[in-house]
């Protein structure tokens, strides 16, 4: 007979230790939790043992005779008062919220919630139903065997080339990987996958979310699946769907891919961030399902509403909003952030909607105790921290103001940059600002300029290629007639709406691509491409994929453009070879003797004036980096974002130049020996002035 002891409070979770499992789970309001072991089928309970607590708002218990493999779930009891936040009901088995591994087959029915269905009084009814057989149970998994790895490659921030990559989506199309591998960790770190990354240069993937996440009930309902992943059930766990079918059949199989596929990538010196969901959960608003951190404790773990606790408040935009100024829920947050450095080992994070990380009762708070816990953890200390700057909450736009190592995804730089090339009404000077690493987001908050993550395109929003093939959103796949998805996306069909063989409008979508590309590849900050923006990739103007885990949601390599590829690899070789192009410090806006300096000409060769930052007329514009004594030797950049070709007189002192790169694919030659060039239309030019 199994019994259950005075175990330890801590490590939180199922930990395999002594010839037995040693279980603890925090709770500050509950009264008693019940551990339930189930047997290998899932459905049949063969026990349930009381925890021992709490201590410190732990409960605890260590049982003999248990192992690896062990299905189990919590029975948490306590009052079922909704206008005081408790949703207490013991007759819904919970997850453990340190879980390893996750089996089960979710439905959204009825049982899984802790109120009744339809009932007049809501949310605030009590489901006395039973849904042990049926709920998801958690599964204890031995120790990681902690075998020598590759060193990780540390990147440092300036030199850092992030791709943005759906671990499925790139490799379910990708022939040169075999079939049984494709769309999983394993195709991920096969050598056909890695070899691309190499070719383009990639310091960094980061990847979608890969924990453990549940559909939407409206998705499920509908026959359709969360692809992009942003709903997670299971914050140390791999999430199954991403493995490959050999690995997901063994016990510990898909940590054990997900490792490997991180080590192949190390090997081949590209790093692994992680995109991460500690905003909310799958359990929604209150009217959502109990599947775990409601029924353990909801008033500790949700934010709720200040004049109706019964209901949750939701910044994230899906239902409910993780309270992590709450000591125990920053704890969590912490834990896994830790057990994916050192367990699985990742080397970095972005923060899905990350001002909720800083949310307190005032707003958002940059000295946040969960920042300052974060930026203080020796574990995580080295590890690259990116955030998705913005919430839906009041205040929620804080692009530069996160702090200490953090850096940020702008947005800003996104819509000038494809302002400019569109030509829809950005001028000179958003455009300038921008390209030298918007200096006036993150100089003020003492940053330096690689804290700007500057993007032509995200998983959220029109591919590369769309943003210059439609004029406005083609949602229609995802079953909502076209509502979801942002509106008023910056973009372009430049004639025809969609594929086009017409050569006019071909012409100009590739020179715009092109320049936008190097536009991304040259400027000051930290670049993020798009996963398949470097050959063309199309989602038919899909601007809000997430449910799409089919071929429009997947790269198309069958129709990849080659010399893209090549293009985007010549613009990251360009970057990694001249150092004022990641330069780690901001620049003079004037010659100084001790600092690079960054100066900008119109196309006259004159020094920009005041007059002429908003004066789109003649929207050509060049920029001039110098370092100090020109021990690097100055660099030229020339933008002409117009459809028709323009003379550019060089700057003074400047009569002879060399082509480092022309995305118009105009000069065939590497030098020019004359005080004025022909800009050709919608292009860039690097140049390097000569003796």
């Amino acid at each position: 007979m199994l019994i259950s002891q005075l175990g330890r409070s801590a490590p939180l979770g199922a930990t395999v230790r002594d010839g037995g499992v040693n279980f603890a789970v925090f709770s500050a309001h509950a009264t008693s939790i019940s551990l339930c072991l189930y047997a290998e089928d899932g459905v049949t309970e063969l026990s349930q043992l009381p925890l021992h607590g709490p201590v410190d708002d732990v409960f605890c218990a260590f049982v003999t005779g248990l192992s690896a493999g062990q299905l189990y779930g919590y029975r948490a009891y306590g009052p079922f008062a909704p206008d005081q936040g408790h949703r207490f009901n013991a007759n819904k088995l919970l997850l453990d919220p340190y879980a390893k591994r996750i089996v089960g087959r979710y439905e959204n029915l009825a049982e899984h919630h802790a109120y009744v269905w339809g009932d007049p009084a809501g949310s605030r009814s009590f489901n006395s139903c039973d849904n042990g057989a049926s709920a998801l149970k958690s599964q204890v998994l031995a120790p990681k065997d902690f075998r020598p790895r590759p060193a990780r490659p540390h990147h440092a921030p300036q030199d850092l080339l992030l791709y943005e990559m759906h671990v499925k989506g790139f490799t379910q199309r990708m022939h040169a990987v075999p079939e049984a591998l494709r769309g999983s960790y394993a195709g991920l770190g096969h050598s056909a996958a890695i070899a691309h990354l190499q070719r383009l240069g990639i310091s960094t993937v980061s990847l979608l979310p890969v924990q453990h996440c549940l559909s939407e009930p409206a998705l499920l309902a509908n026959g359709r699946t969360n692809y992009w992943g942003y709903n997670t059930l299971g914050f140390f766990c791999a999430d199954p769907r991403l493995a490959s079918e050999s690995a997901r059949a063994t016990l510990g199989g898909v940590r054990a891919e997900f490792c490997a596929m991180v080590d192949a990538l190390h090997a081949a010196g590209i790093e692994v961030v992680l995109d991460v969901v500690y905003n909310h959960t799958p359990e929604g608003s209150e009217y959502g399902a109990t599947q775990c951190w409601r029924g353990l404790d909801n008033a500790s773990y949700y934010r709720l509403l200040p004049h109706d606790k019964s209901a949750c408040e939701n910044i994230s935009g899906c239902g409910n909003t993780l309270r992590v100024a709450h000591p125990r829920v920053a704890q969590f947050v912490l834990d896994s952030l830790r057990f994916w450095v050192q367990e699985m080992g990742v080397d970095g994070f972005r923060f899905d909607l990350a001002p909720v990380l800083g949310r307190t009762d005032l707003g958002f708070d940059s000295e946040a105790a969960f920042f300052t816990a974060l930026r203080q953890d020796p574990v995580l200390a080295d590890v690259h921290l990116i955030s998705e700057p913005w919430d839906s909450g009041p205040g929620g736009y804080q692009v530069g103001n996160f702090p200490g190592r953090f850096m940020d995804w702008n947005d800003k730089f996104r819509d000038a940059m494809r302002g400019y090339w569109l030509q829809t009404g950005v001028d000179r000077a958003q455009f300038a600002r921008r390209l030298a690493a918007s200096s006036d987001l993150f100089n003020p908050q003492r940053k330096q300029p690689f804290a700007s993550v500057n993007f032509l395109a995200v998983h959220d929003g029109f591919t590369l290629a769309d943003t210059v093939s439609y004029s406005a959103k083609q949602n229609y796949a995802n079953g909502e007639d076209n509502r979801d998805g942002r509106d008023g996306e910056l973009c372009a069909n430049f004639g025809v709406e969609g594929p086009s063989d017409r050569p006019d409008v071909v012409a100009a979508r590739r020179r715009v691509q092109r320049a936008m590309l190097a536009t991304l590849l040259l400027a000051q900050g930290t670049p993020m491409l798009c996963a398949g923006d470097e050959f063309g990739n199309s989602q038919q103007g899909n601007n809000n994929a997430y449910c799409q885990d089919n071929a429009l949601g997947w790269l198309d390599w069958a129709r990849a453009d080659q010399s893209l590829i090549d293009w985007v690899a010549r613009l990251r070789k360009l970057r990694a070879e001249h150092a004022l192009l990641h330069w780690p410090h901001w620049f003079a806006d004037s010659v100084c003797a001790d600092r690079a300096s960054m100066r900008w000409f119109n196309r006259h060769g004159a020094p920009m004036e005041v007059a002429h930052w908003h004066n789109n007329e003649r929207a050509a514009i060049a920029c001039l980096l110098a370092s100090p004594g020109n021990v690097e030797g100055d660099l030229l950049l020339i933008f002409n974002p117009q459809s028709q070709d323009r003379p550019f007189k060089l700057p003074a002192n400047l009569s002879a130049v060399e082509v480092l790169c022309d995305s118009s694919e105009t000069y065939t030659v590497s030098s020019v020996h004359h005080t004025e060039i022909l800009m050709p239309e919608r292009s860039l030019l690097a140049l390097q002035p000569l003796p």
